[in-house]
């Protein structure tokens, strides 16, 4: 494996890295503070390319794959780790899970606009009560001859206030456990019956809207169905495989936003006449950082070259993700310590790289569920899809 970025990935990069101090890194601040969302953000990124990974031209893709989607989100991830949420929420999730299973229709209907920046997408997979165990979900989906009628609520959903487009997973067989559910594409714009409640009560990811969803008695078409009735577990399982990059590369990036970070103040901090980073523990700390981040980022590269090649890649991504968020709440521990008091203001971003990286561990998969997907496929108990 080479991991040597190409001309073109050096010009991506250089895009999504300008593209995130110019259109993103002013805000931070002013909208941690409010908890605000910036839609325009995403149109932009939209416009630019930055949505339409994997995804066929035809479609409205940019013509570039896995690699360059991780060098990309890299760059924007480390700025503002809140803003990966985009390419997960509208291209690895809804746009790349429709063009694998949706019928022709569907993928004109909602795919450009999805990887255009037009639509913003999501999504709904977790409910109060289920998390890891997928199986368990309440969420109904019953079938009406005409239509389909939706029945039930969905929890901690990214962008789910804010969505016109998403994917929802639903029970259309009852007590058929995991062979019981199926998956559709909802058009919120279009659609009575569903509110969508904004969760502020987070300890991080501020700007990122999260959001309850209840479904009562929502009548959604016949087309909606995406794949065939009863897939909805492997369509599920596929999807994650996908969107769970997006985690591996932003808590990458996090971690590289500690070292980087924690680097500077080492130089700018004068203690007993000399910058901080002179003293050999402190050296000793920022190559702890390094050394994270380093391995971090390979690991994300080697998931995402195996998904380039359409290799066996469900394990190395685990692995990626698994480690990243080590990588990133352990990064963001050692940054305000190294900031010292300062690390515990608002005046530096130590704390919101704490807050932000401890989301890592749950989202997408807890990092237990991640161990036991490492360590089957290792043991030959399941499969390295």
């Amino acid at each position: 494996m080479d991991f040597g970025l190409t001309e073109e990935q050096q010009m991506v990069q250089d895009m999504a890295k300008r593209f995130a101090e110019d259109e993103i890194a002013p805000y931070i601040e002013e909208d941690e503070e409010n908890h605000h969302y910036r839609r325009e953000i995403l149109t932009k990124m939209g416009e630019l390319g930055l949505l339409g990974w994997s995804i066929p031209e035809e479609y409205g893709g940019n013509g570039m794959g896995w690699m360059e989607a991780v060098t990309a989100l890299y760059e924007i991830a480390k700025v503002h780790t809140s803003w990966r949420l985009s390419i997960s929420g509208n291209c690895w999730g809804p746009a790349f899970t429709i063009n694998e299973y949706g019928t022709e229709e569907q993928k004109q209907k909602y795919i450009p606009g999805l990887v255009s920046g037009e639509f913003v997408g999501s999504f709904a997979i977790t409910e109060a009560n289920v998390g890891s165990d997928v199986g368990a979900m309440k969420t109904t989906a019953e079938d009406k001859g005409d239509h389909w009628l939706l029945n039930g609520s969905k929890m901690w959903i990214s962008g789910g206030h804010t969505c016109d487009v998403g994917l929802v997973y639903a029970v259309t067989r009852e007590g058929g456990g995991v062979k019981g559910l199926s998956c559709f594409v909802i058009d919120y714009r279009d659609i009575e019956g569903c509110e969508r409640i904004p969760i502020h009560s987070k300890v991080g990811m501020w700007p990122a809207p999260t959001s309850e969803l209840v479904f009562e008695n929502c009548k959604i078409p016949k087309d909606a169905l995406l794949g065939e009735e009863g897939k909805g577990f492997q369509i599920c399982m596929w999807m994650l495989n996908n969107t769970r990059m997006g985690c591996a590369t932003g808590s990458a990036a996090l971690a590289a936003a500690c070292g980087e970070g924690a680097a500077q103040y080492c130089n700018e901090r004068i203690q007993f006449g000399q910058p901080i980073g002179k003293f050999q523990a402190i050296q000793h700390q920022i190559a702890t950082l390094k050394l994270e981040e380093d391995a971090a980022k390979y690991l994300v590269y080697r998931a995402a070259w195996l998904k380039e090649n359409k290799l066996p890649s469900q394990q190395a991504t685990s692995i990626a993700k698994v480690y990243g968020c080590k990588a990133a709440v352990e990064g963001a521990n050692l940054a305000m310590k190294i900031y010292g008091a300062y690390g515990y203001s608002t005046e530096y971003p130590c704390g919101r790289w704490l807050r932000d990286a401890k989301q890592f561990e749950t989202l997408e998969g807890t990092s237990n569920i991640h161990m036991g997907i490492i360590g089957g496929i290792e043991l030959g108990y399941q499969p390295n899809r």
